[in-house]
């Protein structure tokens, strides 16, 4: 590009005064994009349960340049870098978390906040972030101390205490639970003394702060009643209880059957979403 008269005379006067000639700045390297988490986390639980290839929505752009990164690394096609976070990503995702050195919960293909900074380094910045947060008792049972947040607003939402009868983390726990209790965010609640609407009550204000809730009784399966509740977007989910929670936003009831969902409907949202909102 020519440089202008003004700017090459100034620069003959600084050599003829002895004065070093001003050097123009460089221009400010254009910002990175940015991933929303909650969305993507959002999307690794529902496109994989889904029959088709319908995005969910707000999650494209920010799946997208998780994909490219994934790519980048050699750890996906590309013919599998389309804004759907269904299973070959998933797999993907939980590669470049083992190596990292994660193991176990850590490397469950639902991306965390640590794994996600660092696949974005140099590529994109981090929003919206989640975080499972330490484990903590409760009932004497182990749950993440996001699942224990969530808890404690249902109880002052309802006015009584809810008791848990099974907590996270708790692998090969209970054998007709099939895995979903192994990690994080998921809890099986007491209904000991409650009639129908009592329980349904439950489940209801469950969903509403954010968990996939349903009673369960004893002709579904080889369990007393209790309500079953799984915190969406915990990044601690298994990989059975991420199906239950994709398969509560599409409508089923979170058990093999893949039926239709029996519980009470409310708006579905997040954890995250409904404190934003309250």
């Amino acid at each position: 590009m020519r440089r202008s008269r003004l700017t090459v005379g100034i620069a003959a006067l600084c050599v003829a005064v002895g004065i070093p000639a001003p050097v123009r700045a460089a221009p400010a390297p254009a910002p990175l994009p940015t991933v929303n988490m909650e969305a993507t986390v959002l999307a690794a639980q529902i496109d994989p349960r889904r029959p088709d290839e319908t995005l969910t929505p707000g999650a494209k752009a920010s799946v997208l340049a998780v994909e490219q990164a994934l790519q980048a690394r050699h750890l996906l096609d590309a013919r599998w870098v389309d804004g759907y976070f269904g299973t070959t990503t998933v797999t993907a995702y939980a590669a470049f978390q083992r190596s990292l050195g994660y193991t176990g919960l850590d490397a469950n293909g639902l991306p965390g906040v640590s794994s996600l900074t660092k696949l974005g380094q140099g590529r994109f910045t981090v929003t919206h972030e989640i975080s499972a947060g330490a484990k903590v008792q409760r009932d004497g049972k182990t749950v993440d101390a996001r699942t224990q947040a969530m808890l404690t607003e249902a109880e002052r939402l309802l006015g009584s205490h809810l008791k848990l009868d099974q907590g996270s983390y708790n692998p090969g726990g209970d054998p007709t639970s099939a895995g979903t209790h192994d990690g994080g965010g998921v809890v099986d609640v007491n209904v000991t003394g409650m009639n129908a609407t009592s329980r349904t009550d439950v489940a209801r204000t469950l969903r509403q702060v954010g968990f996939a809730a349903w009673v369960r009784d004893p002709s579904q399966g080889d369990w007393p009643w209790h309500i079953h509740a799984a915190a969406i977007s915990d990044t601690d989910l298994s990989s059975q209880a991420q199906h239950q929670t994709g398969d509560y936003y599409l409508g089923r009831n979170g058990l093999a059957n893949s039926k239709p969902d029996d519980g009470p409907k409310v708006p579905i949202h997040t954890w995250e979403e409904y404190q934003r909102s309250h």
